[in-house]
């Protein structure tokens, strides 16, 4: 298994992984052309931010994506942890682990001092997932407003 920075030519499998992951999230649904905008933006600009795969012989198996923004609490860049999906036939084999690693490790050589992600309330599996990499729950509430 090798992690490595996605490239354009990886948007077709990672917008497999994302419906395969939007399939499971209660706020979200796939669209190809809309995870491929969106891609393309990120991978075009590495000030918005990173998307790293894992790579099997078999093609990507995994994704995970760190977006940058600046904190006024800390001064300091920060990141969101982003899309991270393995496929469902990967899955328990270390893949996430390894991905999630490398993002860690990406995000702190980069000077970020603080990673943030979401998952669902009801997604226990992914909270286990987190918490055994360091994760611990906020007591920031989520909130959002569409346009």
């Amino acid at each position: 298994m090798k992690i490595s920075l996605a490239s354009e030519a990886d948007i077709p499998p990672l917008c497999h992984l994302l419906s395969e992951l939007f399939t499971q999230e209660a706020e979200f649904q796939p669209d190809h052309a809309t995870q491929s905008r969106g891609l393309l933006r990120i991978l075009a600009d590495p000030n918005i931010g990173h998307v790293f795969v894992a790579r099997h012989e078999s093609g990507i198996v995994g994704m995970v994506t760190l977006l940058y923004t600046v904190s006024t609490a800390l001064g300091e860049q920060v990141a969101w942890l982003e899309d991270m999906v393995v496929l469902s036939n990967f899955r328990g084999q270390g893949v996430g682990s390894l991905l999630l690693e490398h993002a860690l490790d990406f995000a702190r050589q980069k000077g970020c001092r603080r990673i943030t992600l979401l998952t669902d309330a009801d997604n226990l599996g992914a909270q286990r997932f987190y918490r055994r990499q360091s994760f611990r729950l906020s007591e920031m509430m989520t909130m959002r407003l569409l346009f």
